[in-house]
């Protein structure tokens, strides 16, 4: 017995809603529109990062959103090159959208959830730096007062890079520094004394509020990052998030509460704080073997 393959698109075959009922978006948006509407309201950064993912699945499959099936979805993941995290990164990107589109009535039903993404080897370990290695990096920007604020303020405030440098001079108040992170939420960071009135010496006499506290892109202050660690003779290739992932794991080793590095880290989750205290273990059950 032989069967013929049907063209008609699962859009046709499958209904889950009524026809009559109302969506969050109109029924001639276009995939255009449905793109910005996806995109709105995330970091410019972000936008480019996902625009361009976008843009590379569209031109492999070479047809609309409405008429993907899964198979398009397998054929772009195993197109994919590069390191796991970026492969890994760029399918999570389609799945959003994909997921934002059922969400909005724009597709009958999310294709993307029968792909799986990757799962990623946990490096966490590797990415922590110890303290003197901090305090190296620290004392190699020494004669760069801005690099060394940079630095200092990504270590001790547990910022993003992109946090950072969209910083602006009104942000800081009394010693503390109001942070816009991950999906434009906002927390308060307190500073330490060093790091605050490094910083404020930093600010020129002209400056304004709306000024940025650091006039570089994220990728230049990345930069900076990497050639002080070199200049400190770290053997890995360090990068801004390397002292955020080291503010974590050392605050909780001196002593500090999940709850308030979370806080200060801006994690969503508890679960995703709690990663520090395993990352480097201090004690292993092989510290009572006779070997």
């Amino acid at each position: 017995m032989t069967f013929e393959h049907d063209p008609t698109s699962l859009t046709d075959l499958v209904r889950t809603e009524p026809a009559t009922l109302a969506l969050p978006i109109a029924p001639d948006t276009t995939e255009e529109q449905l793109l910005a509407l996806w995109l709105h309201g995330k970091s410019a950064d972000t936008v480019r990062a996902y625009r361009s993912d976008v843009d590379a699945f569209r031109a492999l499959i070479g047809k609309p959103l409405r008429s993907t099936y899964l198979f398009d979805l397998q054929r772009y993941a195993d197109s994919l090159e590069g390191a796991q995290a970026t492969r890994a990164r760029r399918i999570l990107a389609i799945k959003s959208l994909l997921s934002f589109a059922a969400r909005m009535g724009y597709t009958p039903f999310n294709v993307g959830a029968a792909l799986r993404a990757p799962k990623l080897e946990d490096r966490l370990a590797e990415r922590i730096l110890h303290e003197k290695q901090v305090f190296a990096i620290l004392d190699a920007a020494e004669n760069n007062p801005r690099d060394h604020a940079l630095i200092r303020l990504l270590y001790n405030g547990g910022l993003r890079v992109s946090e950072c440098v969209s910083l602006l001079w009104r942000n800081l108040v009394d010693g503390i520094a109001n942070v816009k992170g991950k999906g434009g939420r906002t927390r308060v960071v307190r500073l330490s004394r060093g790091t605050w009135e490094e910083l404020t010496a930093l600010r020129p006499a002209e400056a304004l509020g709306d000024d940025r506290v650091f006039p570089m892109t994220a990728w230049n202050a990345w930069d900076r990052v990497r050639r002080a660690a070199r200049r400190a003779e770290v053997p890995m290739p360090v990068s801004p998030h390397f002292l955020r992932h080291s503010h974590g794991t050392h605050a909780l080793r001196r002593g500090a509460d999940l709850a308030t590095v979370r806080e200060t880290l801006g994690h969503v989750s508890i679960a995703t704080t709690g990663r520090y205290l395993h990352a480097r273990p201090e004690k292993s059950s092989g510290d009572y073997l006779a070997v």
